[in-house]
């Protein structure tokens, strides 16, 4: 890792092609993180935006603060790229999406949020100076095709406002300059203390606006369920698998959970509220795991 700069990236310790333990960790950030949506939806009928923002991190930081590994040391020399972890990874974009999904449809959130493997393989062919194999490029634009297929089929309305896209977009960028850094820190120390200090930057920076919020909202025991829920997995778990694929298999073909979060949301809709798949998001759901297998094959 190159010591001079705060922004870094970094090749994965496994360029084979995924085996069961990538496909576990792709199958637990896809599954968790695709139900966020559902569980945001759900924090704001009660909860303000920032609040939401602030119950999440710290949820996930107090559930990642149980395990004794959190606590390992951390050299001095890399507290700035934590921090700008925690703000681009956390503290900016969990406080923007519940802000953006005021006005923002959940289907065009999902769609905004798919592009974020295409922006993070951008990122990194720029700091590693190289760029993704052919094969993978063809799983990276095959995967967001079926993210956008997807999405069609759900599409009601105009979707949202300007403000609220470019507030999602903004969001997604900084998730991939994050998911970029993240990489050679959890290979340097791993997965748990990296996520606990940068959440706890996240938490002091998102604090004044989640106490700004708290008069604006009411308290409710299902919308504070689905706060934990969002917190202890979300801003937990999800993480933490995110990041160690993400070490294992590279900045680039580590994001190729991301294309599954409509999928599984979609799939949420028909399971828990009976809502139809169209034809559509069928031929969606299959590129996106066409796309997958192509993104996970092996790196020359």
């Amino acid at each position: 890792m190159a010591r001079h700069s705060v922004l870094t990236t970094a090749h994965g310790t496994r360029p084979e092609a995924f085996g069961l333990t990538e496909w576990g960790l792709l199958a637990a950030v896809a599954l968790i993180w695709g139900s966020s949506f559902l569980w945001i939806e759900i924090g704001l009928e009660h909860f303000s935006p920032p609040v939401v923002a602030l119950a999440r991190i710290a949820l996930g930081a107090a559930c990642l603060a149980c395990f004794p590994g959190s606590w390992a040391r951390v050299d001095r020399a890399d507290w700035p790229r934590l921090a700008l972890l925690g703000l681009t990874w956390m503290g900016v974009p969990l406080l923007l999406y519940p802000i953006a999904q005021q006005w923002v449809d959940s289907s065009t959130a999902g769609a905004i949020n798919g592009s974020m493997p295409l922006f993070a393989a951008a990122l990194a062919a720029l700091l590693l100076r190289r760029m993704p194999g052919p094969v993978h490029l063809v799983g990276l634009a095959v995967g967001f095709t079926g993210v956008v297929l997807v999405t069609l089929s759900e599409a009601t309305g105009a979707g949202g406002s300007p403000l609220g896209i470019g507030l999602l977009l903004g969001a997604t960028v900084l998730y991939a300059v994050a998911f970029n850094l993240a990489v050679p820190l959890t290979q340097r120390y791993g997965s748990l203390p990296v996520l606990l200090r940068a959440q706890l930057v996240a938490i002091a920076f998102v604090l004044p606006f989640g106490l700004w919020g708290l008069p604006r909202s009411e308290w409710d025991w299902g919308a504070a369920g689905a706060m934990l829920v969002l917190g202890a997995l979300g801003s937990g778990i999800a993480f933490v698998a995110s990041t160690t694929l993400g070490a294992r298999a590279g900045p680039v073909r580590g994001a190729t959970p991301i294309y599954f979060l409509p999928v599984v949301a979609m799939l949420l809709g028909a399971l828990l509220r009976d809502e139809d798949i169209p034809a559509l998001a069928i031929a969606g759901v299959a590129l996106v795991i066409v796309g997958a297998w192509l993104s996970s094959r092996r790196e020359k």
